[in-house]
């Protein structure tokens, strides 16, 4: 079993096993795998019972008593994913990852991910352990075997890494840190290209307290995370490693957490990863994982094992994970705390935002008119003239060019757009020629006519839009359809779901920044679900996430966590339903993380059968020249593909090389 620092508390869910016998566990399995068919239960059982160190005792006794390798009869007896999972059990940690390596370079095609994920997470010791057992079971040299199978920088820095040589010294320079803050920044942001060396030597060699110093200071000085330079300056999978390097010297545990996470959503499951990070960190870090897994997804990690595996599998696995943190008596006190971290470091990130559809140079309203008349005049439409030059302009510029068409042709350009072009793309090409406060408040529009409500639409546009652009959509409002905002809302929407969006809607959110004492009042306000009177808890929360500033409700965030060891969306979504919850976890999700929140959308409106356009469509032109830049980048992120991938997968024509020009580029 895998010993914790010195005065360190001890994080793995799996311990020694009590009046442990090997000779005992030996005849057990002997007996499980006897006969005709095999026990799994009572295999399963006893090898998630025991440490790694006293299954390589079992597998020494079972070779002694009855002459044959226990891995052997295991993987004869057994098949599937099951199999994988307890062979992986069986073999000493430095011989599993050695496996999964081995695995990873051998064939046609390299498993980048699986290489990234263990070299760019394992301590130098570890990694010493690593480069032994590989020789010892393929009598081949690791970082040969490496290079000969990767390239590039990603190759050096896999190398590096490899060495096991990152210097663990607690004390840290001040200068220093200063020297490696600003050798980043002038080997990236202040260089025409990129001098991909110095990240390698100082993300591969520093300690990690160092760096993570070093972390802090770069976004001082440079007003970005260090995240965000790696993203703009490197590419491809050396980009992914790099990124993975900066994790988990922030905290490896969370960087298992969200790969665990990624590894179970959506359609689909990557048992590989799955398998080999519930078995890698058993008896290190899993309660950490599990605790950063809970907090920053809502759900327990045992709940997401238990929905997305099945039979002795599943059951293998949730003896792994340790217990259920959804379930009564089995909260972590440490939970709050590490949550409030995460939400630390998250306040201190302030990210610029940037969109992706920039003003022209050189522009010249005078000719974009004329080409756009020509594009549309005799047979046939030129699709890819108007995408091109519509797509390429601000939407000031936009509007310019409206205007000398008129004055040029005595011709409404949208009235013309509007015949020439069809379907989605007509949509898409309209919505961009609109001032964007006239796009949202046509939305809205269209969202509450005809028989029925788009609900979602309505939550979308009025729980992330500021103050200023609320206050615009409301004059537009009310100036294309002679009727105010607020009276359209009450008259198609009722009870609470109404009385927020109508709060929403007033444009009204304080704009001043946090105030840590009414913080805790307002945290403890929205805390208390003792009484069980639904109406009052959503008058109390509607109160506070209708009408605070970002910056406030951020604390606030902190402020219920530490409370209640809960992420407040956890609590909507349990005391909360409908409409209703839907609009509050909207709110919720735009004040963490207004990119993301937006890159959920798109992920979801393209996932599945068939594609919901109409979403596509909106975020693509709201967005596009606020924060879709980063909105990409939280995409690939999250879902380990670029927007860019996933408009090309999904859509296809006119409509999709315009969408495509919108997203500005492939991450």
């Amino acid at each position: 079993m895998a010993k914790p620092a010195q005065g360190a508390k001890y994080r793995g869910s799996i311990r020694d096993f009590p009046d442990f016998d090997p000779n005992q566990d030996a005849e057990a399995l002997y007996t499980a795998m006897k006969g005709f068919g095999s026990d799994k239960e009572a295999i399963l059982e006893l090898i998630t019972s025991r440490s790694n160190r006293q299954r390589q005792e079992i597998c020494q006794s079972y070779k002694s008593l009855y002459g044959k390798d226990l891995i052997a009869d295991l993987k004869y007896e057994l098949t599937g994913k099951f199999e994988r999972l307890i062979v992986g059990l069986m073999r000493p940690l430095a011989y599993c990852d050695a496996k999964e390596i081995k695995d990873a370079i051998s064939g046609i095609g390299t498993d980048e991910k699986c290489l990234i994920e263990i070299l760019a997470s394992r301590t130098n010791e570890q990694m010493h352990q690593l480069v032994a057992a590989y020789k010892d079971a393929y009598e081949r040299d690791l970082e040969a075997d490496i290079i000969g199978d990767t390239s590039g920088h990603f190759q050096k820095m896999l190398v590096v890494l490899l060495q096991g040589t990152r210097e663990e010294d607690d004390v840290v320079s001040e200068d220093l840190v200063q020297q490696d803050v600003q050798e980043l920044y002038e080997a990236g942001e202040l260089k025409w290209g990129t001098d991909e060396a110095q990240f390698i030597y100082i993300l591969g060699n520093r300690s990690k307290q160092h760096l993570r110093l070093v972390f802090d200071e770069y976004l001082k000085t440079t007003g970005k995370p260090i995240e965000a330079s790696i993203r703009g300056e490197l590419s491809g999978d050396f980009e992914k490693l790099m990124l993975a390097v900066v994790k988990c010297i922030r905290s490896t545990s969370e960087y298992f957490a969200e790969r665990l996470f990624k590894a179970m959503k959506g359609l689909g499951t990557r048992d590989n990863t799955l398998i080999r990070i519930m078995v890698s960190r058993s008896e290190l870090d899993m309660l950490d994982i599990r605790e950063i897994f809970r907090t920053k997804y809502a759900k327990s990690l045992y709940s997401m094992i238990k929905n997305d595996t099945s039979g002795e599998y599943k059951k293998a696995l949730l003896k792994l994970c340790g217990g259920d943190d959804d379930a009564a008596g089995q909260f972590f006190p440490e939970a709050a705390q590490v949550a409030y971290q995460m939400w630390e470091l998250s306040a201190v990130a302030r990210v610029e935002l940037k969109g992706t559809v920039c003003p022209a140079n050189d522009f010249n309203p005078d000719a974009d008119a004329k080409a756009l008349r020509k594009a549309m005049k005799g047979l046939g439409t030129d699709e890819d003239a108007i995408i091109d030059i519509i797509t390429h302009r601000s939407n000031a510029q936009r509007q310019q060019i409206r205007q000398t068409f008129k004055s040029h042709f005595g011709r409404d350009l949208m009235a013309d757009l509007k015949s020439e072009l069809s379907g989605d793309l007509q949509r898409l090409i309209l919505g961009l020629m609109m001032p964007p406060a006239h796009y949202d408040a046509k939305q809205l529009k269209k969202a509450m006519e005809g028989a029925g409500t788009d609900e979602k639409a309505l939550i979308e546009i009025l729980a992330t839009r500021t103050n200023a652009e609320i206050q615009a959509i409301n004059e537009a409002y009310k100036e294309d359809y002679h009727k105010s905002l607020e009276d359209a809302l009450s008259s198609d929407t009722s009870g609470h779901f109404k009385r927020i969006l109508i709060s929403l809607a007033t444009g009204n959110r304080e704009e001043g920044g946090e105030d840590q004492d009414k913080a805790r009042e307002d945290a403890k306000e929205i805390a208390d679900t003792s009484s069980g009177d639904k109406t009052s808890l959503e008058t109390r929360f509607m109160t506070i996430l209708c009408t605070r500033s970002y910056p406030h409700l951020r604390r606030v965030f902190q402020e219920f966590i530490k409370m209640t060891n809960y992420d407040v969306e956890h609590t909507i979504k349990k005391e909360m339903s409908g409409d209703v919850k839907d609009a509050f976890v909207a709110i919720v999700q735009s004040v963490k993380n207004k990119p993301l929140f937006f890159a959920d959308k798109l992920y979801k409106s393209m996932k599945g059968a068939g594609t919901d356009e109409k979403t596509l469509t909106r975020i693509m032109v709201s967005r596009s020249e606020i924060d879709l830049f980063n909105i990409r980048r939280e995409f690939i992120e999250k879902y380990d593909k670029s927007l860019h991938q996933a408009i090309e997968g999904d859509t296809s024509g006119d409509f999709m090389k315009a969408l495509l020009a919108i997203c500005g580029g492939e991450d």
